[in-house]
């Protein structure tokens, strides 16, 4: 049980030291009003990228302790949107949002772009589909209502930016006017990446119990050593 906790463990302080860096940058740098995508644009590239990089990293880590305590398959809706999750930051990382004071770079920008919204898109979707099976369980049922919630919550954070889009698309707006984007960025980061720290606690008291038990929650049997491995994925 050590690996799985220690995996759990590094995963979710690497999404709380990811939220440090940023801050750092946001207390240091600012404005709060430009997108925090701008800091890869500079001199504080290098600090972006390992904050990144250390959610994404983090995320697979806290997902793979999910896996293999039977929590959650791989092949699983909340597995592949996390997993889409951690791609869309690394193509966040890859590809540097077009500078359009020292000339476009239109192709590395789209695909920042398109980064950010798998990435964005596919975390609530995650966290929602990682809850829904353990709701009920007498043992999980806490822990995947806080889950449940964080994911609820970042679509509501998700909305406003949603509401631009649309907005751009039916109208001469364009979308990142609509509102101060820097703002809407940031709120929907800390929804989105407190979510993934939610799940993150689900992996660390996971990873504390024998494998055989994370998933019995009906069925306890009265001699663990002649049990065979019962831990069975709900999604």
């Amino acid at each position: 049980m050590l690996i799985p906790r220690l995996a759990a463990t590094g995963g979710s302080l690497a999404v709380v030291v990811t939220v440090a860096m940023v801050g750092l940058l946001d207390l240091t740098v600012g404005p709060l009003r430009r997108t925090i995508s701008e800091y890869a644009l500079g001199d504080y590239r290098p600090v972006f990228d390992v904050a990144v990089l250390l959610l994404a990293v983090g995320s697979l880590a806290i997902l793979g302790v999910l896996v293999h305590k039977g929590l959650t398959r791989w092949r699983s809706t909340g597995a592949i949107a996390l997993t889409l999750w951690s791609a869309g930051l690394f193509l966040v990382v890859a590809f540097p949002k077009t500078n359009w004071a020292m000339g476009t770079n239109e192709l590395s920008g789209s695909i920042h772009r398109f980064g950010s919204m798998v990435a964005f898109v596919s975390l609530p979707i995650a966290i929602i589909a990682l809850a829904r099976p353990w709701l009920k369980d007498h043992v999980w049922g806490r822990h995947a209502r806080w889950t449940m919630a964080s994911g609820l919550l970042s679509v509501v954070a998700f909305m406003p930016l949603l509401y631009a889009i649309a907005l751009g698309v039916v109208s001469d707006v364009r979308w990142w006017r609509v509102f101060p984007l820097g703002y809407i960025e940031r709120i929907l980061l800390i929804a989105e990446v407190g979510a993934v720290l939610v799940v993150g606690l689900w992996a660390i008291a996971a990873s504390r119990v024998a494998p055989w038990r994370v998933g019995e929650t009906s069925r306890i049997t009265s001699a663990p050593s002649t049990t065979s491995s019962t831990t069975r994925a709900r999604n």
